[in-house]
């Protein structure tokens, strides 16, 4: 086994090119400022060489390097071949509408799948759930929504949410206010929503609200400018960060930011700007994500550390326990039980079964 660097986590996510961690990579993730890597659809082949590949990140640094990825189910599900098929969250929605109990336990059924299988691998964290509500206005956001009511999307949520936990796996709940109203993508254009803070939170905020004290462990704002609140996307904005969410919410987990290369965040200045004001702003860690040339110049002149606060909050990320593989999962009795519901639930389609 190679000798392990010891450095406390720093406050940047980076991605990888490929399937394989590079020397050029390694060479990128032993700086004090990185503390974690998001995976994508490209940095996957199979089950053994994604375990290889997470495996070789953990090994670099201790603690180790937090190791996460966007998979939500549905349409935004970056491991596939060898992965369990993950309903996209509106049809859990869907299904509440039949059965609120069926729905409830779905959501935990689907939570679990999704963390034993990603421990499996060694993987940390899925940046999951989606808490957005289904306003039917955003594209970006579609079915990835659970529901309208925000009520239905928080008891689905948590549902969700300790399904997670019992597979060993953290939570991040996105996109702090709520995506779902703004009608631009984030990712191509800037979002704006002109609602005022009192219709955010009776709407939106109720989510978040409700899930701070059932567990919880990050958070993710949106790229969104709500011109009414402030001028600065949720993302850059202390109002949002600060004053609301560790304020008023009284959350105490992690706030990432949503990948600093998207169009959404251009208005803050250069990469290293865009790094700075979020950290300012009260996120314990960012993200850059395919733009491998603003990544390197991010972590080279950035000129952060992560504080007691962010490192203590980061530290409870590192999912548990330590994963067993994949051969030893398939013979877990809960999870042939998660499984044979999932199957049961949904027609050899993929889509609901009718009432």
């Amino acid at each position: 086994m190679s000798l392990r660097t010891h450095l406390p986590l720093g406050p940047v996510m980076l991605d990888l090119a490929g399937k394989v961690m590079t020397e050029a990579e390694r060479e990128v993730l032993l700086h004090p400022s990185v503390g974690g890597v998001i995976l994508f659809t490209r940095n996957y082949e199979s089950p053994e060489q994604l375990s290889a590949l997470v495996r070789s990140i953990h090994e670099l640094r201790t603690p180790p390097l937090l190791v996460g990825v966007d998979h939500e189910g549905g349409r935004v599900q970056r491991f596939r071949d060898g992965f369990t098929r993950l309903p996209a969250m509106g049809e859990l929605g869907t299904l509440w509408e039949q059965s609120h109990e069926r729905a409830r336990k779905m959501a935990h059924t689907v939570g679990s799948v999704l963390a034993l299988e990603l421990r499996a691998h060694g993987v940390d964290f899925s940046f999951t759930p989606v808490l957005d509500l289904g306003y039917g206005r955003s594209g970006v956001i579609g079915d990835r929504a659970f529901h309208r009511d925000p009520h239905v999307v928080a008891d689905l949520a948590a549902a969700l949410i300790g399904g997670l936990a019992d597979g060993g796996m953290g939570s991040v709940g996105k996109h702090f206010p709520g995506h779902g109203f703004a009608i631009a993508d984030s990712h191509l254009e800037a979002a704006v929503d002109t609602r005022s803070l009192e219709e955010i939170e009776a709407d939106d905020l109720v989510p978040f609200r409700r899930l701070v004290s059932s567990g919880l462990t990050a958070v993710m704002p949106a790229h969104v400018i709500y011109p009414a609140v402030d001028p600065s996307p949720a993302g850059f904005s202390r109002r949002w960060l600060k004053d609301i969410l560790r304020g008023r919410l009284g959350f105490h987990g992690v706030v990432f930011s949503d990948d600093l290369s998207m169009v959404g965040a251009h208005g803050a200045g250069s990469i290293v700007d865009r790094g700075r004001a979020a950290l300012d702003a009260g996120c314990d860690m960012v993200l850059v994500c395919n733009d491998s040339v603003s990544a390197a110049q991010l972590v080279e002149k950035l000129g952060r550390v992560s504080e007691a606060p962010s490192l203590a909050a980061l530290a409870r990320l590192h999912g548990h326990p330590k994963p067993a593989g994949f051969a030893a999962l398939r013979e877990d009795a809960d999870y042939s039980h998660a499984l044979s519901s999932l199957a049961h639930w949904r027609t050899p389609s993929g889509n609901l079964p009718l009432a």
